[in-house]
């Protein structure tokens, strides 16, 4: 970690502009510890996995996608629901960034998870899935408190900004629980102590 600050990596699951995820990653950074810097990483240009491709080298987005989430001290996935499960195009970076299986970029990061979704269950079934995928990749998932907003077209305003009181409650513990987390997974030791 770069001294105290926390680089946290966010991805949205989705490639909308008008995400309800990119909202929800959006409040993520305007509530983040003073601690923790949130960029977010576009998957819009990852192309599909193909192992033929990858034979020849990664292309360009994907080897952006892979630098960047070693880089990080911590990753923050913000997934939509398709379906009962993680959408496509955020399976599909996860796919990539399980290469090498030897040394995936995603191995031993400390993960966060949240989603948002206009349906009544906030991403209950995509999240459990995403823990699946996150969790074959030896990534160090945070368990608590899991974000699922629901009825997303009540929880953020029209400009796009997260007004649901106990869904802020949430995301502001989950990152105070994510800085932790990471600090003690890389064995990080607060200056004079």
């Amino acid at each position: 970690m770069s001294n105290d600050i926390i680089r946290v990596l966010g991805i949205a699951g989705s490639l909308r502009t008008g995400s309800y995820n990119r909202m929800l990653l959006r409040a993520a950074q305007e509530h983040a510890p003073d601690d923790m810097r949130i960029d977010v990483f576009e998957l819009k240009g990852v192309p599909f996995y193909d192992a033929d491709v990858e034979q020849h080298g990664d292309p360009d987005s994907v080897s952006a996608l892979k630098r960047t989430i070693r880089q990080a001290d911590a990753i923050l996935i913000a997934t939509p629901e398709y379906q009962h499960s993680l959408p496509g195009v955020l399976k599909n970076a996860l796919d990539w960034a399980s290469r090498p299986p030897k040394d995936p970029p995603l191995g031993r990061k400390p993960v966060a998870i949240m989603g948002a979704t206009t349906g009544l269950f906030g991403t209950a079934r995509a999240q459990s899935e995403l823990r699946k995928v996150l969790a074959y990749n030896d990534a160090l998932i945070l368990q608590r408190p899991e974000v699922m907003v629901a009825k997303a077209k009540q929880a953020f305003d029209e400009g796009g900004t997260l007004v649901d009181e106990a869904a802020k409650r949430f995301l502001k513990e989950m990152l105070v629980n994510l800085a932790a987390w990471t600090r003690h997974v890389r064995g990080w030791k607060p200056p004079g102590g």
